[in-house]
């Protein structure tokens, strides 16, 4: 069993940069694959980074790359989403999640909610314009 606690959220202009952390305890998740997701009123839980164990390789969702950037460390069992250059439209709920899994032959996997056996709780970001 993997808990996760997400922290890090809160309410800022648009342009401005926040920094989530995700941390993890109970059994060991350096075999998981990690990922953030988000979800604004109304709509579905969207992908927005990933990271998968093996070989660290990263996947992003196109309305963030070159803006978020994803992290893990696995001494310190924490899993970071620093996110700059912040729109409203990054206004959501953001979820992290662990995949028991951690490795997958296609990155689409890595991009399905449905995929991932634990998730945090969640904290909000709110931008304004």
């Amino acid at each position: 069993q993997v808990q996760l606690v997400e922290s890090g959220g809160g309410l800022v202009q648009a342009g401005d940069s926040l920094r989530l952390s995700c941390a993890a305890s109970g059994r060991t998740f350096n075999n998981y694959a990690m990922g953030w997701f988000r979800q604004a009123p109304g709509k579905e839980r969207e992908f927005v980074a990933a990271i998968r164990w093996l070989g660290g390789t990263i996947f992003y969702a196109d309305s963030v790359k070159g803006r978020f950037t994803i992290l893990r460390d696995n001494a310190k069992k924490t899993l970071n989403l620093q996110m700059n250059s912040l729109k409203p439209e990054d206004s959501a709920v953001y979820y992290c999640a662990a995949d028991r899994r951690g490795t997958y032959t296609n990155s689409y996997s890595y991009q399905l909610p449905s995929n991932y056996d634990y998730w945090g709780q969640g904290t909000q970001v709110t931008v304004s314009s």
